[in-house]
């Protein structure tokens, strides 16, 4: 039963109708994935541009506004360095002027007389005085405020309040600059990790356009096995027709132009992908399946 099986389809593989139908599976198994050769390229095109577009934005928008921020912020911290040290300058000279002067003399000359101020108007408003004692208490504190006035005027004229306002005018500066400073790198952090996100999108992508590409050689390698194939069986059928040549099929100009497009490019995309591994090899770098296959063929040549 058997033995009849394998005769009737060895026969049919080698009669006209059978190798009819042979030719025509073939045919439509090799122009299936030639079609899929085709979407591959194009996937591929989308990728890259996908890719180019996303790196674009990354280092055009996301990473200069990143670089402005960066300069900015040390900018900022240079700033901050020049009024801390102005800051520790103007203490220790402030600290030598309290050392060597009396300023602490007339600090507690100035808190007496305003203690003697507030006694003479806390009587004016609890005690029940006439005119003449009300005004002369009045006239007292006209004088102790004025005592108090030439001690102050006194004092902004001395070294150590010039200093202090100095001192209170760097606070007020280092302060703004701290809180310039968490704001700057707040932006600048913002923008470098959307850049990130960025990058990590690309690698994904990358990874994708890596596996589709091995796929499209992949493919391209069985569409041309059926086209070969194809080919063999035709001229098989060209024999059973006396005085005709071998089957060579005819293809239109661009046809056979697309075709031979196409084939330089998964050609040069091979040998880049071959450039690549080699360059892995020569530096000691872990190979993937598919670029040893790559490396492995090319020393098979």
């Amino acid at each position: 039963m058997s033995r009849n099986n394998t005769k009737d389809s060895q026969n049919t593989q080698t009669s006209p109708r059978g190798l009819q139908i042979l030719s025509d599976d073939l045919k439509q198994k090799r122009d299936d994935l030639n079609l899929k050769t085709k979407k591959f390229i194009n996937d591929l095109q989308e990728i890259e541009t996908e890719i180019n577009t996303s790196l674009k934005t990354a280092k055009d928008e996301y990473k200069k506004k990143r670089d402005y921020w960066n300069k900015k912020v040390k900018e900022l911290k240079d700033k901050k360095v020049e009024y801390k040290n102005l800051f520790e300058k103007l203490i220790e000279e402030k600290n030598s002027i309290q050392k060597n002067g009396k300023t602490s003399d007339r600090f507690v000359s100035i808190k007496q007389l305003e203690r003697k101020i507030d006694n003479l108007e806390r009587r004016i408003e609890t005690e029940n005085l006439d005119i003449a004692e009300e005004n002369a208490i009045i006239d007292m504190i006209k004088k102790l405020a004025e005592s108090k006035q030439a001690f102050l005027a006194q004092q902004e004229n001395s070294d150590l309040f010039k200093i202090e306002r100095k001192i209170e005018i760097v606070k007020i500066n280092l302060n703004r600059i701290y809180e310039q400073l968490n704001k700057w790198s707040n932006k600048s952090q913002e923008n470098h990790a959307k850049m990130l996100e960025i990058f990590q999108k690309v690698d994904e992508l990358r990874d994708r356009k890596k596996k589709m590409e091995e796929e499209l050689i992949e493919n391209k390698k069985t569409a041309d096995r059926y086209h070969e194939q194809y080919l063999q069986v035709m001229n098989q059928r060209k024999k059973f027709t006396k005085g005709k040549k071998p089957y060579k099929p005819s293809r239109k100009p661009v046809e056979r132009s697309q075709y031979h497009k196409k084939n330089e490019m998964i050609e040069k995309m091979k040998k880049d992908k071959l450039a690549e591994a080699l360059e892995k090899q020569k530096a000691g770098k872990k190979l993937n399946l598919f670029e040893a296959r790559l490396i492995l063929e090319k020393s098979e040549r």
